[in-house]
């Protein structure tokens, strides 16, 4: 199964109100701050509830709920934690091959991770990036 683009994961132009490619545009619109339904989409393609969704992006529950429902925006901080979220998840459904497989492999424990799970480590840079070194083991046969 092909990966869909980031911005499609998000949403695509009818939720972000306008047509994102993967470059300027969408840092451009990270900065503006994406719409909160951004986020729950996302959540729901992972499969996690709106509370682990908002612990993960770093969202008090209560806020996220209230932006849902007025319709509103994300801080820029929040829509490029988001935006990192649906990069992972993207690569891991082209190294695994379905949405399904990506989004138990995110929240499963994971040896390499030192017992923790890929989706626990997306919260800096350097897990991002560990995360990212798996998938693309996976992706060429060298998972260890």
């Amino acid at each position: 199964m092909a990966a869909h683009s980031v911005p499609d994961l998000l949403g695509g132009e009818p939720v972000l109100g306008r047509p994102v490619n993967q470059g300027g545009a969408l840092a451009e619109l990270v900065r503006e701050g994406l719409p909160a339904q951004s986020l729950f989409l996302l959540a729901k393609r992972l499969d996690l509830r709106q509370a682990e969704i908002s612990e993960k992006i770093g969202i008090p529950q209560r806020t996220l709920t209230r932006r849902l429902q007025r319709h509103s925006r994300l801080t820029a901080a929040e829509s490029d934690r988001t935006v990192r979220l649906a990069q992972v998840y993207n690569a891991a459904v082209e190294s695994l091959g379905s949405e399904e497989k990506a989004a138990q492999w995110l929240k499963t424990p994971n040896r390499v991770l030192r017992g923790g799970r890929p989706l626990d480590q997306l919260d800096t840079d350097p897990g991002v990036r560990e995360v990212e070194d798996i998938l693309g083991r996976i992706a060429y046969g060298v998972y260890s």
